[in-house]
């Protein structure tokens, strides 16, 4: 009995302790083979991964910034990429459809806050109130859960103003390429009206963010249109303005972030930017898409004059779908610092200097200096009579920089 307890135990123990031994390695085998197979499975998706998302970012690309000429095909226009070979360019009457693109930088010598400036931007000035991010203020889906802080800080701050703001030099400036029957279009993000009021025709002028002059309900069967003196009458007794019809909130006419642009917006960009042989860019830091992708949609050798304060980033701002994608989708910008450059120029300054400096080597200063002085005298004697008589404002050198304080 013991023997056999030993000989079946011990063939137990061998048989048990082989076939054991046996099923553990074969497990492991496979489980090598399997994890070696998911891995190259693995990188096989990946590869095409890759692959797709280079094909996106290619299309993005070409839908986006156009097509990609060959390198051999660039010619400079320009005699020298200085101002003074834009003027020259303009003088000598090789452009006829210049295209105007304006930020925030074109308004601010009227008073109006940009958004980026350090310390005097809009978004520096925001800490107070506790938003979840300066672009807060501006978001659709925000100003739906929580319109109160857009009509305190935005609304009632500075566009229960807008009538008391002038337009500036620059604005002015871009009226005149529009009596002289040299614009073609005018592009801005701004929604301040000084366009508008300026004078620039409406039919050349693409709002691309819309403005603030119109308001409609947000209610989905209402949308019942309001002006902007209603809405100045109830934010001035610091209500929310709502719809006297359905009660919902009313919004300005204007784009706000988590919108689309408007389909005008988009007709008018396919219609004009293939025939432009000038784009003057002017206080934008090309930073907000799609707008700032619109400076790679003119022809190939067009040239391209940006007159801002600060010089723009070497790329585009990465395209929202660039980003969800996880692909560093960066478009082509600017030049004209670049060994390669062919047909950019770059006024680092003020909109207003910039376009009183291309004035004078145009030979139109003098023109430009009494069309703002006389356009300001008009906006200075209709605000004295919204005042019942209000003391004259000077109109000497620091009017033509702003409004009179």
């Amino acid at each position: 009995m013991q023997g056999g307890d030993t000989a079946a135990g011990g063939d137990d123990g061998k048989s048990g302790s082989s076939a054991s031994g046996g099923l553990n390695s074969e497990a492991i085998n496979e489980a090598l083979n399997a994890s070696a197979d998911v891995e190259r499975k693995w990188k096989e998706m990946e590869n095409k991964m890759a692959q797709i998302q280079a094909g996106v970012a290619n299309m993005l690309v070409q839908l986006v910034a156009g097509p990609n000429e060959p390198a051999e095909k660039t010619q400079q226009l320009l005699d020298e990429l200085t101002l003074q070979g834009v003027a020259k360019y303009i003088h000598d009457g090789k452009c006829r459809n210049i295209i105007t693109m304006v930020g925030a930088g074109i308004s601010t010598s009227a008073g109006i806050p940009d958004f980026r400036s350090k310390n005097t931007g809009l978004y520096d000035n925001l800490k107070e109130y506790n938003l979840p991010s300066p672009s807060s203020l501006f978001s659709i889906d925000y100003f739906k859960k929580n319109p109160e802080p857009f009509f305190k800080i935005r609304v009632r701050d500075f566009y229960m103003k807008v009538g008391e703001y002038q337009p500036t030099p620059a604005h002015y400036f871009i009226k005149m390429l529009a009596d002289k029957g040299l614009l073609l279009r005018h592009y801005t993000q701004n929604i301040d009206t000084l366009d508008t009021r300026a004078g620039i025709p409406e039919d050349k002028t693409v709002l691309a963010h819309g403005s603030f002059a119109s308001w409609h309900c947000l209610g989905e069967d209402c949308k019942t249109s309001y002006t902007l003196e209603w809405v100045k009458k109830i934010v001035n007794d610091d209500k929310i303005p709502r719809c006297t019809k359905c009660k919902s909130v009313i919004r300005p006419d204007i784009v706000f972030f988590g919108e689309s642009l408007s389909a005008n917006f988009h007709e008018s960009v396919e219609q004009d930017f293939g025939k432009c042989d000038l784009l003057i860019i002017l206080g934008t830091s090309l930073s907000v898409q799609p707008f700032c992708s619109l400076i790679n949609r003119v022809p190939v050798n067009t040239p391209r004059l940006i007159i801002n304060k600060d010089k723009p980033n070497d790329t585009l701002a990465q395209d929202a779908v660039g980003s969800f994608l996880g692909i560093d989708l960066q478009f082509p910008s600017l030049l004209f610092d670049k060994d390669d450059n062919y047909r950019d120029v770059a006024y680092i300054g003020t909109c207003d200097d910039g376009c009183y400096k291309l004035a004078s080597l145009l030979g139109w200063q003098d023109h430009l200096k009494r069309m703002v002085e006389k356009e300001h005298q008009v906006t200075d004697e209709a605000s004295r009579g919204k005042t019942h008589g209000s003391k004259c404002h000077s109109h000497g050198a620091n009017q033509l920089e702003g409004p009179s304080k």
